[in-house]
């Protein structure tokens, strides 16, 4: 289901609470979006044949927008993207997609591993962070409000935890991951 354009607005949480960002929303992380910008066309590239270097999706075309937001954890992404095959699929398979994703930690055993690594939530007011952010222990996904996108095919909101799944725990299950495919 190639992703051909994504557009990302993001909001994350304020770790050490500073003073502008109380009962405020700062519309600047400093290199958040083009970190952004640039994972994606990682994540969704490739590796070259000896699997030494990631393979950049340069097609790929990605804009982003990140603000810092008063929440304690939780970064919270709106996607809008569009597939490159034409047609695209329905939203009834892009939910089931996301659902019957496994993670290859999961699939090797590895003890950080989320038992869901991809919560699809049907509720229309969801996912929030207070709510969802510690979902398998912080380790997975929340992913709601997937509808039709009238610019796109498709929109939706993703809430992670930026503390754990986006900085130190996902070093630990990088780390068991390594161990279970014996490459330390």
């Amino acid at each position: 289901m190639g992703i051909k354009k994504a557009g990302v607005l993001g909001a994350t949480g304020s770790v050490g609470q500073r003073i502008d960002i109380l009962d405020n929303i700062v519309p600047y992380i400093s290199g958040e979006e083009d970190k952004i910008e640039w994972e994606a066309k990682k994540i969704l590239g490739g590796l070259n044949e000896d699997a030494t270097e990631f393979q950049l999706d340069d097609d790929l075309l990605v804009s982003a927008q990140c603000n810092r937001v008063a929440v304690s954890d939780g970064h919270t992404e709106c996607v809008s993207f569009k597939f490159r095959n034409r047609p695209e699929p329905s939203l009834e398979q892009v939910k089931q997609c996301l659902r019957d994703y496994v993670c290859e930690a999961k699939l090797l055993g590895c003890h950080s591993a989320p038992e869901r690594a991809i919560h699809v939530l049907e509720q229309p007011d969801r996912p929030q962070p207070r709510l969802d952010r510690n979902r398998d222990a912080g380790y997975g996904v929340s992913v709601g409000r997937i509808r039709p996108d009238p610019i796109f095919d498709y929109k939706m909101v993703i809430l992670s935890h930026n503390t754990i799944i986006g900085a130190a725990g996902s070093g630990v299950l990088i780390a068991e991951l390594l161990v279970a495919k014996n490459l330390i």
